[in-house]
């Protein structure tokens, strides 16, 4: 006797990226760097004082992460008018993203993305049985938001999910974009979420601003964040997110009961309270990254202009063959985005220094 699978279930295999053991793993957007040693005895700390009360459930609504959070925000974005009531947080912004699906997305439903874009939103729609509608970018990689409007108007999407910076593009949206964006979805007469992705925000260039400061004035907007990549903190697992009380609350509706546990709640805390000290390498990695598109467009690959911690090169006639090859020299980068081209991600120079000379080796 078989399972009665759902269908659209049947012949799929589980999402993930490979984990492999080898030396350079430049395939997953991590930060490659450790935290430092005295944050991680900080979070060791706060971690054993909470389990000396893991006999009680956590605090189902973590108003402290939730007011840190806030905290954190107003510092690093200038958006000083969140409270804890702004904020929603999860475990990884994956789950974050699966909690706006289970409150606005769902049968009859549809949501409505740019591809190429994170490969997650479609699974995302499935698990919901939300209806999962696509618009294609332009060649460079940017959304052509007069189009993109006109398919808001005419899809009605109860959401719209919009990755700045993309994934696995780098590419980033103005604020003005995001502001046309909300205004026609603002025309969906049963009403419409507009969510950016900013999970790669902190290693944007500077002075490219965050929807964040948008907040206030488009209460059908919200901003999902991460703590996986800038704070080195991917092992974690917290991503969150900011947006009006009203869809704060309709992401209540429907987490699970203290879905975030009380060691969840204190390592976040704690990196939180280090946040200066985790993100100390985030300029190291701004140059790498540029001086890594730099190099691969002087050996004539054509690269998306990025705003995030890796690169997407190309074109490449066999990424399958280039992308074994890499992995037999020790180095793991990602068959990912359109065909024939290949993500990387930016890490330490000794380890980008070991994925130049494997690349030049297998391709020339």
């Amino acid at each position: 006797m078989g399972l009665p699978l759902r269908p659209e279930l049947r012949g799929l295999t589980p999402y993930g990226a490979p984990q492999l053991d080898v030396a350079v793993r430049l395939n997953v957007n991590e930060n490659p760097y450790a935290p430092p040693q005295d944050v991680v005895d900080a979070i060791a700390s706060a971690v054993r004082k909470a389990a000396e009360g893991l006999n009680r459930y956590p605090d189902r609504n973590f108003i402290g992460l939730r007011t840190d959070l806030a905290a954190y925000l107003a510092h690093e974005s200038g958006a000083g008018f969140l409270r804890f009531e702004n904020i929603w947080a999860a475990n990884g912004s994956n789950e974050v993203m699966l909690h706006l699906h289970q409150a606005f997305g769902g049968p009859d439903r549809t949501v409505l993305t740019f591809t190429p874009t994170y490969s997650m939103y479609p699974e995302y729609a499935r698990d919901t049985a939300t209806t999962y509608a696509t618009l294609a970018r332009r060649d460079d990689f940017t959304i052509p938001i007069e189009e993109a409007s006109a398919e808001i108007v005419s899809r009605r999407p109860s959401l719209v999910l919009l990755a700045s910076p993309n994934n696995p593009t780098g590419t980033s949206l103005s604020l003005d974009d995001v502001a046309a964006l909300c205004e026609a979805a603002e025309a969906v007469k049963d009403g419409c979420v507009v969510v950016v992705d900013e999970a790669y925000a902190e290693f944007r260039h500077r002075g490219v601003s965050s929807a964040l400061t948008l907040l206030p004035d488009i209460p059908h907007l919200a901003v999902a964040r991460t703590m996986s990549k800038a704070f080195a903190l991917a092992g974690g697992r917290l991503g969150y997110l900011a947006a009006s009380p009203e869809i704060v609350e309709a992401l209540r509706l429907v987490r699970l009961p203290y879905h975030l546990s009380a060691v969840t709640q204190a390592v976040a805390r704690a990196a939180l309270a280090h946040a200066s000290d985790l993100q100390a390498q985030v300029d190291a990695i701004r140059v790498e990254r540029d001086a890594t598109v730099e190099w691969l467009r002087e050996e004539g690959y054509t690269v998306a202009d990025t705003e995030a911690n890796f690169a997407l090169f190309g074109p490449i006639e066999d990424r399958e063959k280039v992308f074994e090859d890499l992995k037999e020299r020790g180095v793991l980068i990602r068959v990912t985005g359109p065909e024939g081209w290949l993500r990387v991600s930016i890490g330490t120079p000794e380890e980008m220094a070991q994925f130049r000379a494997a690349l030049l080796e297998v391709t020339r």
